[in-house]
C-alpha cells in the first residue's frame, strides 16, 4: 500500500465511528471471527481499544491484520483502522 493510498483511507476512516470495542479480555478467537465476518460488507473497519485493555494497541492492530488478512492502515491512541480489499464488490476505489 503506497503513503497515497494510506492517506486516502485515513481521510475516509476519519468520519467512521468504531464497530467493536476491544477490554479488558482482549483479543479473543470471537472477536477476530466477528471483524473477519465484518469485511464480508465493509472494506474499511474502525476498532476501539477500550482503556481496560492492557495490551498494546498496535500489537492488537498487527494480529487482527494477520489473522484477517487485511491491512493496519493506522493506530492512532486507541483507535485501530484496518482495510481489506473485496474483489468481488468493491466499494472503495484506491488512488494510485
Amino acid at each position: 500500500m503506497t503513503s497515497k493510498q494510506r492517506a486516502y483511507l485515513k481521510s475516509l476512516a476519519s468520519n467512521l465511528e468504531p464497530i467493536f470495542q476491544i477490554g479488558k479480555s482482549s483479543l479473543t478467537p470471537e472477536l477476530t471471527k466477528a471483524v473477519d465476518e465484518a469485511f464480508n460488507t465493509r472494506e474499511l473497519i474502525k476498532i476501539a481499544v477500550l482503556k481496560n485493555c492492557a495490551d498494546d494497541p498496535r500489537e492488537i492492530a498487527d494480529m487482527i491484520a494477520e489473522r484477517t488478512h487485511s491491512q493496519v492502515v493506522q493506530v492512532i491512541g486507541k483507535k485501530i483502522v484496518l482495510y481489506r480489499e473485496d474483489n468481488e464488490n468493491k466499494k472503495i476505489i484506491l488512488p494510485l
